[in-house]
C-alpha cells in the first residue's frame, strides 16, 4: 500500500473570523492510500490550537508503515488530524475494494440528510445583522462570539433572523462571570445552546454555577478519554473527526457519550466536502449538526456534498465512502 499527503488550499466565500483570528482560505491536507490499483482518500485540517501544523501532521503520516491497518492506526497515532485523514482514507479504500458503502461496513443504518447549522462569522453587529438577514431562511444559525461586546452582536443577529433557531459558540472566549451575566439574555433571545464558553482546562467552574441552557464541550472533548473530565460540567459534546482522530473513534465517542447521558453535536473544521462526508455518518440522529464547511467555501471538491432544505446529504460514492 502506498500513502501520499498533499497540502491544498480552498478559497472561502468571505473572510471567516472567530475569537482567535481570521482566515480567507481553508488549508487542508489530503491523504491518499492506494492498494492494487484502488485509491481511498481522506482530509484533515491541522489546527494550531492543538499544536498541529501541516508539516507536523504530514510527518506523522509519513512515519506510518505502508501496510498499516485501520485497527493498528488507532494505536499508532494519537487522536488528531493525522489519524483522521488516514482513518477516513482507509475506510474509503475498504469500501471501494469491497464494493460496499462505509455505512454498511460499519454496521450502520442507511444514512439520510441531516439539517445543518450555518455559521455566521464574528463581525460588527451591523455586518452580523446583514449576514443573519441574508441567511434568515436557514433553520439553524450558529453565531461566533467570545468577545467583551457580544450582546450587541447577538441582538443584531436576532433582529436579522427573527424565526431561526440559534446556537452560539464562544470559542473559549468567556469567563464564568461573563457566562453568568449573559445566560439570561441568551435565553431571552431564544438561544438553544452555548458551545465552549470557558477555556478548556479552566472549565471546572461550570460544575459549580447554574447552567440555565445546555453547555456543549468542544475544545474540552476530543475522544472517549475526555469524557470523565466533562462530568457535571457539560450537557453536550461536539464530535469533530479532526479531534477524535477519524470516523472509527468518532462513532465510538458518539455511542459512549450517549450512554453517559450527553446530548450529541457533530461539528467540523472549515474544510471541504471530503471532510464532511464521513461526518455525515456520525451525524445521523445527532441533537445538533454543524457540517457547513462546504457552504463557507468559494470552491470545493468535485463532486461536492449536496445541500438543500433537508440538510447535508450523504456523499455520493464518487466523493467518498
Amino acid at each position: 500500500m502506498s500513502i501520499s499527503v498533499t497540502q491544498e488550499a480552498f478559497r472561502l466565500a468571505q473572510v471567516f473570523t472567530i475569537s482567535r483570528g481570521s482566515r480567507t482560505e481553508a488549508r487542508v491536507l489530503t491523504v491518499r492510500v492506494s492498494r492494487d490499483g484502488v485509491t481511498g482518500w481522506g482530509e484533515c485540517v491541522p489546527y494550531a490550537r492543538y499544536g498541529e501544523t501541516p508539516e507536523s501532521v504530514s510527518d506523522q503520516i509519513a512515519a506510518l508503515p505502508e501496510d498499516i491497518t485501520r485497527a493498528d492506526l488507532q494505536e499508532a497515532l494519537p487522536p488528531g488530524a493525522a489519524r483522521n485523514a488516514m482513518d477516513c482514507a482507509l475506510w474509503d479504500l475498504e469500501a471501494k475494494i469491497e464494493g460496499r458503502p462505509v455505512w454498511q461496513l460499519a454496521g450502520l443504518e442507511r444514512p439520510r440528510p441531516e439539517v445543518t447549522a450555518y455559521t455566521l462569522s464574528l463581525d460588527t453587529p451591523e455586518a452580523m445583522e446583514a449576514q443573519a438577514r441574508k441567511h434568515a431562511h436557514r433553520p439553524l444559525l450558529k453565531i461566533k462570539l467570545g468577545t467583551p461586546d457580544d450582546m450587541p452582536r447577538l441582538e443584531a443577529v436576532r433582529r436579522g433572523a427573527p424565526a431561526a433557531r440559534i446556537i452560539v459558540d464562544a470559542n473559549e472566549g468567556w469567563s464564568a462571570e461573563v457566562y453568568g451575566e449573559l445566560a439570561p439574555h441568551l435565553i431571552r433571545l431564544g438561544v438553544e445552546m452555548v458551545e465552549q464558553p470557558l477555556p478548556a482546562g479552566d472549565d471546572a467552574m461550570l460544575a459549580e454555577i447554574d447552567r440555565p441552557l445546555p453547555v456543549c464541550a468542544d475544545e474540552s472533548c476530543h475522544d472517549r478519554a475526555s469524557l470523565p473530565e466533562l462530568a457535571g460540567r457539560y450537557d453536550m459534546v461536539n464530535i469533530k473527526l479532526d479531534k477524535t482522530g477519524g470516523l472509527t473513534e468518532a462513532l465510538a465517542l458518539r455511542d459512549a457519550a450517549r450512554s453517559e447521558g450527553y446530548a450529541v453535536m457533530v461539528g467540523c473544521m472549515v474544510g471541504t466536502s471530503l471532510a464532511m462526508a464521513p461526518a455525515v455518518l456520525v451525524a445521523q440522529g445527532a441533537d445538533i449538526v454543524d457540517l457547513d464547511g462546504p457552504l463557507l467555501l468559494a470552491e470545493d471538491r468535485d463532486p461536492p456534498l449536496f445541500f438543500d432544505e433537508a440538510g447535508a446529504h450523504p456523499a455520493e460514492p464518487a466523493l467518498w465512502g
